[in-house]
């Protein structure tokens, strides 16, 4: 059922498609994405630690799945380096180096073989949990990994991209190490045999990533200007793949080249269950990283081209893609930023462009494959690093986090050091664990401010924020931004304490000394001293609780809550609500602001707000607002606190 809904899907958007408005551009994105396409698979297929031409099929057959089952027209389904780099850790951990075979030390041919076996298998995994969590509708797993965990995680991982392709540009003999601590192995074995290096592919390599990054910044900056982005990447490939074949690097320099391609596909096989107990966390974080960064690229896209997308639907498209893509010996997908930048900047309105994009992997693959052969490894490795400027760029997120929100800086920065030190699956389950952390602590510890009138208006807001506010004579407005419960009552109740600037148990007691009757009420346990809400009512401070979420009266009756001193009329509607009744209670004929037409009263009086939804009862004030004319002493469109200059100019 779920396929056909997903048929469906497919059957509804490809009738309306606009073919004389949309074709064009959508040949063009294709084209241009396609060849950034083939390059990436290849570059990323170095991170998989499984030859170069594994990387096409990784590119070409998520394409096809996701153009019938996908949501999203922007999106450039293929190989992510991230992802690349969760299966490469599989990979090595179950195939190293020093892979042996009955005892005997396994040759570089075997070895290939088996890591595409075990990529492929992870890939095929991760593609059945995803398609399992799509059936499920397990789409709303993306909410518990926060935009600050996402950015850290993949700047974390953008730094093992750039350390696991030291080798390839220094061309050395670095093991994996696919353990905690693993990048400062890495590292170390690259250092320690840094006289080694082979200096035509280390020069080569710098070469082409100064060229690839000046020539991306000239794009970004007069993207505007120029009708399409400039394919630097395909060009550079064919120069250095010519270059490296007339001058025969390979024979003078002794540089690492691509090798042959096999042209045509490899039939579909199996995957080896084997690998499936073996690495089902790496599944599990391949399958939840995968979807998580692919839905976020693609929200992106939906927004500002004003369509809908579907969570679970998407997963669906993922977890086939995966399963189809294991099956024919490709690696792990989801969609690279880049390449869907490219998609959409060059034009791309539909999937269609997605279409073109396999063509032109399909020509490579079985047709001239073989004029990629020559090329350096090296420079693989640089245009993969060419590729994660938008993802190390995320570095200036800290500042900003730590001036907009001090918990999710924490997660950013947690996150990355978990990520980076510890491993990109484990990395991930401690930053996952300590945002679940930090939830707990904000509801314990919950935001609490005092609120006042702003601009003689029914709103209420910080008082530390506004400077033309009104506060009734004898009023607090006390608001807790999380709910109460067991964990941060405590909490609150100093809080509370602190804003109303005296403690009513304090109070009391004196007031039990000085009363002689009381002091012996107490003794025979006919008075007791209760908690708060009470403690207020007993030193006669009238307590107000505004914006109760829906049912907890309720719930506070069926629970006995209420009796002769705590009753249900304390509960309003709004803030402005109580604030009215109170001053109905209160004799402010001398105030020149506000008047009531009746009642009076001389209690103190506290105002309680909680987070929530509201409960609405009958309650009709009547209140007569003078016309008075007020002098502006803050910004006139906001209300809130202007510099020495903007209160001159006002």
């Amino acid at each position: 059922s779920y396929l056909m809904k997903s048929m469906r899907n497919f059957a509804s958007w490809l009738p309306v498609y606009r073919f004389k408005e949309w074709i064009l551009s959508d040949i063009v994105s294709g084209i241009n994405t396609g060849l950034v396409a083939v390059l990436q698979g290849l570059a990323f297929a170095l991170l998989v630690n499984v030859p170069p031409g594994y990387g096409l099929y990784a590119g070409f057959f998520p394409l096809l799945v996701y153009f019938i089952f996908g949501t999203s027209r922007h999106i450039s389904v293929g190989p992510f380096p991230v992802l690349s780099l969760m299966v490469g850790g599989a990979v090595v951990r179950l195939i190293p180096d020093d892979f042996t075979v009955n005892g005997t030390l396994a040759n570089t041919s075997t070895i290939n073989e088996e890591r595409v076996i075990v990529a492929a298998s992870v890939t095929f995994l991760a593609g059945i949990l995803q398609l399992l969590m799509g059936i499920l509708q397990f789409g709303f797993i993306v909410i518990y990994l926060s935009q600050s965990l996402i950015s850290g995680f993949t700047t974390a991982a953008a730094v093992h991209v750039v350390v696991s392709q030291l080798k390839f540009m220094f061309q050395l003999t670095v093991p994996g190490f696919n353990t905690p601590l693993g990048i400062i192995y890495t590292l170390e074995s690259v250092f320690s045999q840094i006289t080694e290096t082979n200096v035509a592919d280390l020069v080569t390599s710098l070469i082409v990533l100064l060229i690839v990054f000046v020539v991306k910044e000239m794009n970004d900056r007069y993207k505007e200007k120029l009708p399409t982005p400039i394919p630097i990447e395909f060009l550079l490939t064919v120069l250095a793949a010519l270059i490296s074949y007339f001058a025969k690097f390979e024979e003078k320099f002794n540089v690492a080249i691509v090798g042959k391609l096999e042209e045509g596909f490899q039939g579909p096989a199996a995957p080896d269950m084997s690998v499936f107990q073996r690495c089902i966390g790496d599944g599990i974080s391949i399958a939840i990283v995968g979807f998580a960064v692919g839905f976020s690229v693609a929200k992106v896209y939906s927004i500002k081209h004003d369509y809908p997308l579907d969570g679970n639907q998407e997963l669906i498209a993922y977890g086939l893609s995966n399963i189809v893509g294991g099956s024919f010996k490709g690696f792990a997908s989801s969609t690279a930023l880049s390449r869907s930048g490219v998609q959409e900047s060059t034009g791309g309105k539909s999937q269609i462009a997605g279409i073109i994009s396999a063509v032109i992997i399909l020509i490579v693959i079985v047709a001239i494959g073989f004029l990629l052969e020559p090329l350096q490894k090296s420079v693989l490795a640089s245009l993969a690093l060419g590729n994660l400027k938008g993802m190390l760029m995320q570095f200036k997120e800290i500042g900003i986090l730590w001036r907009k929100d001090k918990y999710d800086c924490a997660i950013w920065v947690v996150t990355f050091l978990a990520t980076l030190l510890l491993g990109l699956d484990i990395g991930l389950a401690v930053a996952v664990a300590f945002q679940l952390l930090t939830v707990v602590i904000r509801s314990q510890i919950p935001s609490c401010t005092v609120l006042a009138n702003v601009g003689r208006s029914d709103i209420y807001k910080n008082r530390k924020d506004y400077t033309d506010i009104y506060e009734p004579e004898g009023v607090k407005i006390f608001r807790c931004a999380a709910p109460i419960f067991f964990a941060n009552a405590e909490f609150f109740r100093e809080k509370l304490i602190t804003a109303v600037g005296f403690n009513p148990l304090r109070v009391l007691r004196k007031r039990n000394k000085a009363l002689r009757k009381i002091r012996k009420m107490l003794k025979k346990g006919e008075l007791q001293v209760t908690s708060t809400l009470k403690e207020f009512v007993r030193i006669n401070v009238d307590v107000y609780i505004v914006g109760a979420h829906e049912g907890f009266l309720d719930k506070l009756e069926r629970s006995a809550f209420f009796d002769e001193e705590i009753r249900p009329s304390i509960f309003f509607l709004t803030i402005h609500d109580a604030v009215l009744h109170i001053l109905l209670k209160k004799d402010i004929a001398s105030s020149p602001k506000l008047k009531p037409t009746e009642e009076k009263g001389s209690n103190n009086h506290c105002i309680i707000s909680t987070s929530g939804g509201l409960r609405s009862r009958e309650h009709t004030v009547r209140l007569l607002v003078p016309a008075v004319a007020l002098q502006p002493q803050a910004c006139g469109k906001c209300a809130r606190k202007v510099p020495k200059s903007c209160s001159q100019e006002l």
